[in-house]
């Protein structure tokens, strides 16, 4: 694959230099550099970039201005943003990037360590992995090879091993899409998630994804592991009704149990009515499922939904994971969470952890569970089981 192309936005003449001898010390990039944002949007429209990196403190246009003018562009670029702000600066304006539809690799203190460049080239990798042709523009736009896709079966669930911070074990896994494509490799849900939520194929990807969860977990109870799995559920899916009672009649048709089956709502939808949200989250609770409350610190995640939502578990996105060991105020909002979840009786699951540091304060506040590239990526299924075997012998199961 060629090289992911750069784009850096920096006012300052050393740092021109540093950035550029960082990204070429990492390897795996083609760096351009700008003075200004409004340079900046003119290179963007004479070519593709992967990533763009900015400063906020800028001259003339500042960071969160380049922001909003990139979020009006028809294909921007992934985004990192850089700065000797505070954090929380650093933070909000990231939120602002999301929230008006762009994808944020990275938020980054300065000065720009290679680790925090390594990071962003495992982002790209995940979040960015379709095929690109001449130019780097990406070439997966055919709705019905995704379709096809998911029919032949090059569409499958992998498994992300979910680590108890209390004995170190695997004591559970979510279940992530793959294209296993034939021409560029294994894909990403960055490259293909879009164009499965264009072509209405959605509840498609839902059911493929409990057949393969329910096909593991018989393979792993053969070799005497008792694994709950918890599956993507796009929360406008709530709208139809018997969603709750045809999910179950799949999961007891296969001798499964609906405790060890846990959905996770995501927010990149909404039901159209506020009722169906809630009748279907206590329904799915209702007939044994596990609820999870995904990517909560991002979006529109809040503390209502939690205390009203029948929920089971709740995700801490990874928003407020990264960096949490070296910010104090990141560190406090998650002792903070944690402590509400213990009193709720909820299960608490941190995503995207990457480095020890933030593992060991994970540990220190009481989280459960975690998950993220420091355990393991997502893996298929034979593979997951030879780390259930790395983990040493199952436990006795009732």
């Amino acid at each position: 694959m060629s090289p992911y192309r750069v784009l850096i936005v920096e006012d300052h003449p050393f740092q021109h230099e540093y950035l550029v001898h960082v990204f070429n010390e990492a390897g795996g990039f083609s760096v351009d550099t700008v003075w200004d944002g409004q340079t900046a949007l003119q290179s963007l429209a004479g070519g593709h970039y992967d990533l763009l990196l900015s400063d906020l403190l800028m001259p003339g246009m500042d960071g969160v201005q380049l922001i909003q003018q990139l979020a009006t562009l028809d294909k921007p670029p992934v985004l990192a943003l850089m700065s000797v702000a505070s954090r929380r600066m650093l933070e909000g304006a990231g939120l602002a990037a999301r929230n008006l539809g762009l994808t944020v690799a990275g938020l980054i203190s300065k000065p720009v360590q290679a680790t925090a460049v390594q990071r962003l080239r495992d982002c790209l990798d995940q979040i960015g992995g379709a095929p690109r042709g001449a130019g780097g523009q990406p070439i997966l736009e055919d709705m019905d090879a995704v379709a096809a896709a998911l029919h032949n079966g090059q569409i499958q669930a992998w498994f992300q091993p979910k680590k108890s911070l209390c004995d170190g074990r695997i004591v559970g896994a979510e279940a992530l899409a793959r294209w296993l494509h034939p021409g560029a490799g294994l894909l990403m849900p960055g490259a293909f998630l879009g164009l499965v939520q264009r072509a209405g194929l959605e509840e498609t990807l839902l059911w493929l994804t409990l057949r393969h969860t329910l096909a593991a977990q018989q393979h792993w109870r053969r070799k005497g592991y008792s694994i709950p799995v918890s599956i993507n559920l796009p929360t406008h899916l709530l709208d139809q009704h018997d969603l709750a009672d045809r999910l179950h009649a799949q999961v007891v048709e296969q001798g499964a149990d609906p405790q060890q089956v846990i959905f996770e709502l995501m927010e990149t939808s909404t039901t159209h009515q506020l009722s169906d949200y809630y009748a279907g989250a206590c329904r799915l609770r209702m007939k044994g499922f596990g609820l999870a409350q995904d990517d909560f610190g991002q979006g529109f995640s809040s503390y209502f939904n939690l205390v009203s939502t029948p929920f089971s578990e709740l995700k801490l996105d990874r928003s407020l994971v990264h960096g949490c060991a070296d910010n104090e105020h990141l560190a406090t909002a998650l002792q903070s969470i944690v402590e509400l979840c213990r009193k709720f009786g909820l299960a608490v699951v941190a995503e995207g952890v990457e480095t020890h540091a933030e593992l060991m304060l994970l540990r220190r506040i009481g989280c459960e569970q975690v998950q993220g590239f420091l355990i393991s990526p997502a893996v298929a299924v034979d593979r997951f089981s030879t780390l259930l075997i790395e983990d040493g012998p199952a436990p006795a199961l009732s």
